[in-house]
This record gives structure tokens, sequence and C-alpha cells, in this order.
């Protein structure tokens, strides 16, 4: 897999190295001043450009407004230090393709790209607004009208490409979007790198979505979201999200850090997350959803700081869609440290998770199958969790003597949080087999009336050096139920 994406990224340079011509914005009439209404010139631009050759479309300081645009091979927008690309506040300014809208969009397109240090900014906040207006007004109907949040598929993304192959990202500051970030849907050979991402400003604001890629590098980047920071889906069951590397990011979410799903129809395999940060997540710092058929296989964390996080790590084998039942196996776990807050993680932040959906009493490491499906072959290794403790066993308590108290609850979407109280403060494991722990160590500060590690219905799994720091009266470490082959 790393030959595969090393070589798919190196051909990607030299695609797009060889259109390397720079056109000034300015040259086609795009005005600079914040007012002008620039749609058609930038699209006449990409046009111009896209048939003589493909080169570089060169924006210099200023703020250039405009409503939806479509890239064409062989043409990078490059946006100078200074330059602004800012989304129309007319909600009709935006096309709309299928359920999505964007500012910039591009089908089935090869060699382009976003680079340069300029932002783009969606405006999303109050561009949303206006739409919620057209709403009450009868011009726009949205029939999912919920809590008045326009439909996510009525706001604008700042970019969907779809079918594309060849594109970089780079250096630039993409904010304020009025729906996704950034949506990259049946791609191949796609670098992201280098970027700042501010997508807090309205509802649903995922940092980025990869959808049905193969052959992706997400590094180096910054993402701060109200929604998942990271999120890679699979939206039809002939397509994988696969050969994905997402390495040397910091990322801030007020829903997960790092995500596989919801949607998980094809499913995802081949993946590597490597010397990532998360911090002042409120849900996760990784989660693995296979809720809607889809198969999780071949992946392989290392190297992951989760501070302040509501959860560390989320294995999740659902079935949303009756009949469709998804798989998970062959996961590495390695070299995690981790810090779980007795208070809520995304405090203060825009868009806060709500305080309804948290439990009471947290547990950071959750694994669970179905009765029928179960995860399998997990690999555990030098991990570090620090937990605050101090459980109250006045919110829904349930004994060790009650697991079968702990729904299954197949059909709900998967966040760590769906169970409520669990009878575990470090790692609660159900439905699982193959199961491997190879030095951890979870630390518990406050005395907590719980269980370190409860596992059940759990088949094959080995403790290699596992060490429990709690206070108060010595329990044992593990407990077991309905499970089988537990060595020491």
């Amino acid at each position: 897999m790393k030959a595969k994406i090393a070589t798919s990224i190196a051909l990607l340079f030299f695609s797009l190295a060889v259109y390397s011509k720079d056109y000034k914005a300015s040259f086609f009439g795009i005005e600079s001043n914040g007012t002008t209404m620039n749609t058609r010139s930038i699209q006449k631009a990409i046009d111009y450009i896209h048939e003589n050759g493909g080169g570089r479309l060169v924006f210099n300081v200023g703020r250039f407004v405009t409503g939806s645009v479509y890239l064409k091979s062989n043409v990078t927008i490059h946006l100078e230090e200074g330059a602004i690309l800012l989304g129309s506040l007319n909600p009709f300014d935006y096309d709309r393709h299928g359920y999505w809208t964007a500012l910039l969009f591009a089908f089935d397109q090869e060699n382009i790209g976003i680079t340069g240090k300029g932002v783009i900014d969606g405006r999303g906040y109050p561009l949303a607004l206006n739409i919620l207006s057209m709403i009450h007004k009868g011009i726009i109907m949205d029939e999912k009208l919920n809590n008045d949040r326009p439909n996510e598929g009525l706001r604008p993304q700042n970019i969907y490409f779809k079918g594309c192959k060849n594109i970089v990202i780079q250096t630039v500051t993409i904010k304020n979007p009025a729906s996704w970030n950034q949506q990259y849907d049946q791609c191949k050979n796609l670098l992201v790198d280098n970027i700042t991402v501010d997508s807090k400003n309205y509802w649903n604001n995922d940092g980025i979505d990869i959808v049905d890629c193969d052959s992706v590098m997400v590094r180096n980047s910054y993402f701060d979201a109200s929604d998942d920071a990271i999120c890679l889906k699979s939206h039809r069951v002939e397509f994988l999200c696969q050969n994905v590397k997402i390495v040397n990011n910091m990322v801030r979410s007020s829903a997960n850090g790092i995500k596989f799903g919801t949607f998980s129809v094809g499913g995802f395999k081949n993946i590597e997350i490597i010397n990532n940060t998360v911090f002042d997540t409120y849900r996760s710092a990784i989660t693995f959803a296979a809720v809607d058929g889809g198969i999780i296989e071949n992946i392989r964390v290392d190297s992951l700081k989760s501070l302040n996080t509501g959860n560390a790590i989320f294995l999740r084998i659902g079935e949303r869609r009756p009949g469709k039942k998804g798989s998970m196996k062959n996961i590495s776990i390695s070299n995690v440290y981790a810090e779980i807050p007795a208070t809520k993680a995304d405090e203060g932040y825009p868009y806060e998770g709500p305080v309804e959906d948290l439990p009471r009493n947290i547990s950071p490491v959750s694994i669970v199958g179905m009765p029928d499906v179960a995860i399998e072959q997990i690999l555990l290794k030098n991990i570090e969790i620090h937990y605050p403790g101090g459980g109250n066993p006045n919110y829904a308590k349930i004994g060790l003597n009650e697991l079968d108290k702990v729904p299954e609850l197949p059909a709900k979407y998967p966040e760590f949080s769906m169970f409520k109280e669990l009878p575990a403060w470090g790692f609660y494991i159900r439905h699982a087999k193959g199961i491997e722990f190879d030095n951890v160590t979870i630390t518990c500060k406050k005395k907590d009336y719980r269980t370190a590690v409860v596992l059940d219905d759990v088949h094959g799994i080995q403790f290699n050096h596992l060490i429990v720091k709690e206070p108060g009266e010595k329990k044992k470490p593990v407990f077991s139920q309905n499970s089988t082959d537990i060595k020491f």
C-alpha cells in the first residue's frame, strides 16, 4: 500500500508541473473589490486556461466574490497570500447537483488543484441565514427543516469534487462553509497538504469528507470543525474508500476527530493514520463504524495523541439498514497517549456538542460488535490512557451481574455515547474475537465504582503487560461474561 500511494502522489506532482503557465485573474476582468460578482469572469478564465493547454489562475491580494464555478482539467486556482475567494451571500448564485451545492465544483476532471497561501471563505453563517429566510418565505422548499436549520444539501459546501483524478489542495485556508467544508467523492490520487481548515461557523461543518476515494494523502494540516473533522465515508456499494494515509495533522472537533462513517455502504480498506494529534474534541479521537453493510479492513493507527477528548477509541459494527451488517477486522492501534477530561471537552467553542448526548460516566475505549457479527483481529499496543474517574453509581448504574442491560441498538447512529452508562471505566469490549493487548496502561485518578476492563461475549483475548492504576480498594482489573480463551 505504501508504494502504491507514494507512486500516485509522485505522478500527481509530475502531472501538475506540466501545466505551469500563469494567468492573472485581473487579465479576465475579475475584480478584487469585495463587492463585484465575479462568477462569470472566473468561469471564463477557467474555461480559457483549460482550452489553451492548462495553467494556473492566479489571484493576487484582494477580495473576490463569486457564486458556483467549475474547475476544469489541467487548471489550478492559485491564491496568493492576501487573496480571499468569497462565497456570495445570495443563495441563488449557487448551482445544485443532485443532493449537493457548492462554491467550487469539479466533475470528472483531472490534474486540478487549489494552492497558495490565500483563503476560501464561504461566509456560511450569513449565507445559511439567507437560505433560511427564503425557506420561511416559501421560495426555497426544505421538507427536512429541523430546529430552523436548513437541510445540509441546500447549504453550499466550499468544495465538491466528484470523479476527478490527480488533485492537489495545498497550503490554502478553507473556512466558514455553510455545510460540509470540502468533499471529494469517487476521486483518485488526491493530495491535501499543509492546509488550514476553520470549519465551525454553522451546523454540519465537517472539516474534510473523503467519500469512496482511492489513493489519498492528507498530511501536515490543521482542522478545526464543529462537526467531524477528518471524515471518511462510503456512499456506494460498488466503491471502497481505500489506500488512504492521514499523517501528521492537528485536529479539533465538536464531534469526532478522525472518523470512518457514518455512511459505510461499500467500506474502507488499507488506511494508515500516523502521527496525529486530536485535542479539545467532544466525541472520539478515532471512530470506525461499519453500520451500513460495508467492510472495514486493514487499518493501522500509529502515534496518536488524544488530549482533552471525550473518548479515545470507538469501534462499532451496526445494522442501520435491515439485513445489511458490516464487518470489521485486522486493525492495529499502537503508540497512543490519551487524556480524558472530567468536564466537557469542547466547552466554549462555537456549536458545541449537545450535553444531552453525553453519558455521565464515560468509558474511554469501546469496541462493540453485534451478537452475530464480531469485531475481529484487533491489536492494542503501547497504549496509555489517563481517566479522571469519580464515576457516580447513581447515574443508571449497570452492575457486572446485569450486563445484558446494555442495549444492542443496532440501528442507532453510532457514537461512543450511544449506550449511555457502561460498566467499565477503561475498556468495554462486546461481541469481539481475536483481541490482543500489548503493553497497555490505564490510570484512573479518582476512585471509580466500575471495573477497568469489561468483556462480554469476547472469544480469544490475550493480555500482555496490562497495567491498571486506580485508587481505593484493590479490584480485579478484568471482568468477563460469556467469554472464552482469555489469556494473561
